[in-house]
């Protein structure tokens, strides 16, 4: 994490504070790091067991393979002893005489490397031809102690079948060979019965006997029950661990083992197919895991930015003064912000999701409010500039709005509902009201400053009736004083009164349209026809 990696370069100086730090990123995601630590001690543990099996399944696989060829190997000597067997039995019962016997002896010798002697006996065993291998400089003689060919011309007599005696040592050119006789009972149709006996080479037996596959892969070896090596076909590699198997070859008076030990290395940490395959499957499996740890990564930034944009539109929403509203296309709330509910005095969960007229409808207008809705729906939504409207408060209370609604566009682009920003005109109503009784006050002002430069323009249309009151109030009062003398009539005083109430009418009207031009009050509205305003204003 970023506060992980801020520890880790922490200076040398605070190496314990980014310790620290480190120890409590640790505290703070510890499960989250125990069940990432426990997925990958999960796959490791899953791979080794993986490998081990594979290993383990190719070295049976080599194991059982050995196996199998030594079986099939014990069965061929087999076969081929009992073949030679008969070869024998069909040379003796066709010689008429030792001379012919002796001819095709020597015929078979050359086809039969294996055998380093022939040998013709009668029914007492007494010698009566023999023939030696050509592929050998030094004869092979007769055995010394004659007990062990005894008992086992006595095997092939009882048995009716091959009769084989424990194979000797015999030295031969510094080097020395393991010889087993076979001794084969003929019965002719005409004669006594007689003995012919062949003399093995037993490494002649694995050279010449068994066939290539055997020998190309594995040391094939003849050996005593008790691990005495007889002879031996091949090498043991170096630096290669054997697999070995051994089987019995149980011969009629003689028994020895065939043991083979494969030549094939034991599997190594990528062996074969299998394990190279399960190694590919680790390897995708860890490059898997790899790619979901960065994706999870990816996941929780983007999740944590997400958490940090919608704290981000929070707030906004919490600041704005203006109410924001959200409608799905049926006209039902599906959001709400906290200005709206407290310029309607309704909260979220009773406005969201309220089917019918919203509650804040007065119940007056809630009927054209729908009609004119529907009607601006119907239309593609409402106007860019907005629709005023009057709100009714959860108190009763009456609130003008303007509402300036846009569609609501998902990330699809399709389009689900209406957001709508709604503005409390109430105090733009005040403001106007007083802007407006300002203007009144001004135009009253402006009134008066009118009268005070008109002062001047009427003070001789006031000095003017006023002096001829004061000259005809005079004229009076002289001819009041002439009548009591009896020299004045009344109709002077008369007219010369007139005259006074006319200056004073005059002076008067002066007085009352200053007084009506500047007086305050309220400016009288009256109803008037549209007619009668065109012709007044028009020249």
């Amino acid at each position: 994490t970023p506060e992980a990696a801020a520890a880790l370069r922490a200076p040398d100086h605070g190496w314990r504070a980014g310790v620290r730090e480190l120890a409590r990123l640790w505290l703070q995601d510890g499960r989250r790091w125990l069940l990432w630590s426990l997925l990958v001690v999960l796959v490791a543990v899953l791979l080794v067991t993986l490998v081990v099996l594979a290993r383990r399944f190719e070295m049976e696989q080599v194991q059982r393979a050995l196996e199998r060829d030594n079986a099939d190997a014990v069965v061929d000597l087999r076969h081929a002893l009992s073949a030679d067997a008969q070869r024998l039995r069909q040379l003796t019962a066709a010689a008429s005489s030792t001379d012919l016997w002796e001819m095709k002896a020597q015929d078979l010798l050359v086809a039969h490397p294996a055998w380093l002697r022939l040998e013709w006996r009668d029914a007492t065993l007494h010698l009566k031809g023999e023939r030696t291998s050509p592929f050998t400089s030094q004869p092979l003689a007769p055995p010394v102690d004659q007990t062990p060919l005894l008992a086992a011309c006595a095997d092939a007599r009882r048995l009716g079948a091959a009769g084989f005696a424990p194979s000797r040592f015999v030295p031969r050119e510094g080097l020395g060979v393991e010889v087993m006789p076979m001794c084969v009972l003929v019965v002719p149709g005409n004669g006594a019965p007689t003995y012919a006996i062949a003399y093995y080479a037993l490494d002649g037996v694995l050279n010449h006997l068994l066939d290539e596959a055997y020998k190309r892969r594995q040391t094939v070896s003849l050996t005593e029950p008790d691990g005495t090596r007889l002879a031996v076909h091949g090498s043991p590699r170096r630096g290669a661990r054997i697999f070995t198997s051994q089987q019995m070859l149980d011969l009629p008076g003689n028994t020895m083992v065939l043991r083979m030990d494969g030549w094939r290395a034991a599997p190594d940490l990528f062996p074969n197919v299998l394990t190279a395959l399960v190694t590919v499957l680790a390897v995708a499996l860890i490059t898997v895991l790899v790619m979901l740890a960065r994706d999870f990564r990816r996941r929780q930034q983007a999740e944590g930015e997400l958490a940090d944009a919608l704290a981000f539109r929070k707030a906004m929403e919490d600041s704005l003064v203006t109410g924001l509203r959200a409608r799905d296309l049926q006209g039902r709330i599906s959001y709400v912000n906290p200005a709206f509910c407290a310029m309607v005095g309704y909260d979220a969960p009773e406005l969201i999701g309220h089917d019918g007229p919203p509650p804040y409808w007065p119940p007056e207008l809630a009927d054209s409010y729908g009609r004119r809705t529907a009607a601006r729906l119907a239309a593609g939504g409402p106007p860019r500039q907005g629709v005023e409207s009057e709100f009714q408060r959860k108190d009763g209370s009456r609130v003008p709005v303007l509402i300036i609604e846009a569609p609501l566009i998902t990330a699809t682009g399709k389009h689900s509902g209406w957001m709508g920003a709604v503005i409390d005109l109430s105090e733009q109503r005040r403001i106007e009201e007083q802007q407006r009784a300002a203007q009144e006050r001004l135009q009253a002002t402006a009134r008066l400053a009118a009268v005070g430069e008109m002062a001047s323009l009427l003070s001789h249309e006031l000095n003017q009736p006023l002096a001829a009151i004061s000259s005809y109030a005079n004229g009076s009062l002289n001819l009041l004083h002439g009548q009591e003398e009896g020299g004045v009539s009344l109709q002077d005083v008369r007219v010369a009164l007139g005259r006074i109430a006319d200056q004073a009418g005059r002076a008067g009207r002066v007085i009352n349209s200053v007084h009506e031009l500047a007086r305050r009050g309220a400016t009288a509205r009256a109803a008037v026809a549209p007619q009668a305003l065109v012709e007044a204003v028009l020249p």
